[in-house]
């Protein structure tokens, strides 16, 4: 099984309020955030069989909007185990119950997203260091007896190779002879 991991992207700043802050929206640059990761993920090939989201809107927004460019066509499916808070034992739960699907993508918060990534990846019980940033995503390959972090993007990180793919394109042609 393959297990994206995306952290939502960019809503600004928290609100005091907690049903308030549910109702959070991406601002203008998580909005963007999405459309780059997106991309680049169609840009890998990432296929999903299925993408999971916490109910809170700025991670449904991230989920529809980066589905989108990958042209997902299936429903976005809600875990509280996405939930800001919620632990791991619960979001193991919810893996297995996907268990028999190629690829998922689960689209969710920090810290829980992150300490769920590290938890994945270190199955022997030892403490992993796990950080997504707003709007990251992590491939993890699990099969029988092995997890494996493929690779972890940030935002930045893809802005920049963007960045350094069209500066490229743009770049006169040279002929050798």
């Amino acid at each position: 099984m393959t297990i994206y991991f995306l952290r939502h992207a960019n809503a600004g700043k928290g609100l005091s309020n907690p049903k308030r802050d549910e109702k959070r929206a991406l601002d203008e640059d998580g909005i963007e955030q999405c459309g780059l990761v997106g991309r680049a993920l169609a840009a890998l090939d990432v296929q999903v069989d299925t993408i999971i989201s916490s109910p809170l809107k700025r991670a449904a927004q991230t989920a529809s909007l980066v589905g989108n460019e990958l042209s997902y066509e299936g429903k976005l499916l809600f875990e509280d185990a996405l939930r800001p808070g919620a632990v791991f034992a619960d979001f193991r739960r919810m893996l297995d119950q996907y268990a028999k699907q190629e690829a998922i993508m689960v689209v969710g918060h920090n810290p829980n997203l992150s300490e769920f990534l590290g938890q994945i990846i270190s199955e022997t019980g030892c403490q992993v260091g796990a950080d997504l940033k707003k709007a990251g995503v992590a491939k993890v390959e699990i099969e029988r007896n092995s997890v494996v972090l493929q690779w972890c993007l940030t935002p930045k990180v893809i802005r920049a190779l963007y960045g350094a793919a069209a500066a490229e394109s743009s770049r006169p042609k040279t002929s050798r002879k």
